[in-house]
């Protein structure tokens, strides 16, 4: 039986992409790299730009001093990865991240998100380089490359982190094992030590900006299904306002306080300049309870075959059945706890009553 390899549309189509640019960047890079290595252009200070452009090419990695006139690279350079490997690694972030996260959301949700995590972060980096260029003078800060799948990859982690915060991946057969919603620290932190050790400072830099973007956008955008019918601004709510995905719980207990203290002062002054509005306790209150309740799911495993796909529809089926009865069960609760409404109004209907009777005559009279 041939194997079956089920993957949705828009996944299927940033897989293409992903594979078509980079293998177009890289012999594009090395045809330049070969053409300025034959003109043989000597090393002097007027000539030393030419060491920086040697294997660039703007029109599809994002080149600060020579990307202006090619507005597509802001989403053309996170699909064009520099040799092999890390278009490998790529190609496994959006193959497995990319199927979880359209099934769970929708193409067109999934598609939102991808276009926000690549262009923002891509502008704002390149608009970093220009201003470390104008503040050094030095060329390398001009004619960086920004490219590769970093941003891409911290935005799936976060978005792991608000959909399986609990769940657990086992590495070496149990030896390594680290819950979900600990991941983009560590892939942070790991992405910055990189930057100050290996000179990586672009993968560091898009690590940062994919996770701050992303936190950002379903924080206090992304519009998501209310599954409790809670919330009174119809049957969808914006941003995730639950307490588990604050920005102080991306990272270790000993630094919430801190962390949480600077990140309220921040949001604070952007309520005040009316950039973000704050929850609402309803919102807050629907968040927390749909948090709690896709806090047990789990991600599939990356061995699962075509096989037991059958069996995940049904457990998927069973998992929302119990949701709906378990919001059922709350607003019956809810409604069975709240007080008569129309309790001031049985007096009046009593006197209303009883004058009704005086007024009519009885039989023995």
């Amino acid at each position: 039986m041939p194997l079956r390899v089920n993957i949705p549309p828009l996944t299927r189509v940033l897989l293409v992409l992903l594979v078509g640019f980079s293998l177009i960047y890289q012999a594009a890079s090395y045809r330049s790299a070969q053409a300025t290595a034959a003109a043989g252009t000597p090393e002097t200070p007027a000539a030393q730009p030419s060491t920086f452009v040697s294997n660039v090419v703007p029109w599809i990695a994002l080149t600060p001093q020579l990307s202006m006139f090619y507005p597509w690279v802001l989403v053309t350079s996170t699909l064009a990865e520099q040799n092999l490997l890390t278009m490998a690694v790529a190609g496994a972030t959006v193959f497995y991240g990319g199927k979880y996260l359209e099934r769970a959301w929708g193409s067109r949700d999934f598609g939102i998100f991808v276009l926000v995590v690549t262009a923002i972060p891509n502008a704002v980096a390149a608009f970093l380089y220009v201003l470390a260029f104008a503040l050094t003078r030095a060329d390398e800060n001009a004619y960086a490359v920004i490219q590769g799948s970093i941003s891409i990859q911290a935005a799936f982690l976060v978005a792991f982190k608000q959909l399986v915060p609990e769940h657990t991946v086992t590495i070496l057969r149990g030896v390594i094992k680290v819950r979900v919603k600990h991941f983009p620290a560590i892939f942070l932190v790991a992405n910055t030590l990189s930057g100050v050790l290996f000179f990586t400072d672009t993968a560091a830099v898009l690590s940062w900006l994919g996770f701050l973007t992303s936190w950002t956008y379903l924080r206090f955008y992304k519009p998501q299904p209310d599954l409790l019918g809670a919330s009174t601004g119809g049957s969808t709510v914006r941003g995730d306002a639950s307490e588990t995905f604050a920005f102080a719980y991306f990272w270790p207990d000993v630094v919430h306080g801190p962390v949480d203290a600077l990140a309220t002062s921040i949001f604070n002054i952007l309520v005040g300049l009316r950039l973000c509005t704050p929850f609402s306790a309803e919102e807050i209150e629907t968040s927390n309870t749909q948090a709690g309740n896709r806090g047990s799911e789990g991600l599939p495993s990356i061995m699962d075959s075509g096989r037991r796909a059958g069996g995940g529809k049904r457990e998927e089926a069973e998992r929302r059945r119990a949701l709906a009865l378990k919001a059922l069960d709350e607003r019956l609760q809810a409604a069975a706890s709240r007080p008569p409404q129309q309790s001031s109004s049985t007096p009046a209907a009593a006197l209303t009553s009883d004058t009704t009777a005086e007024a009519i005559p009885t039989s023995e009279q």
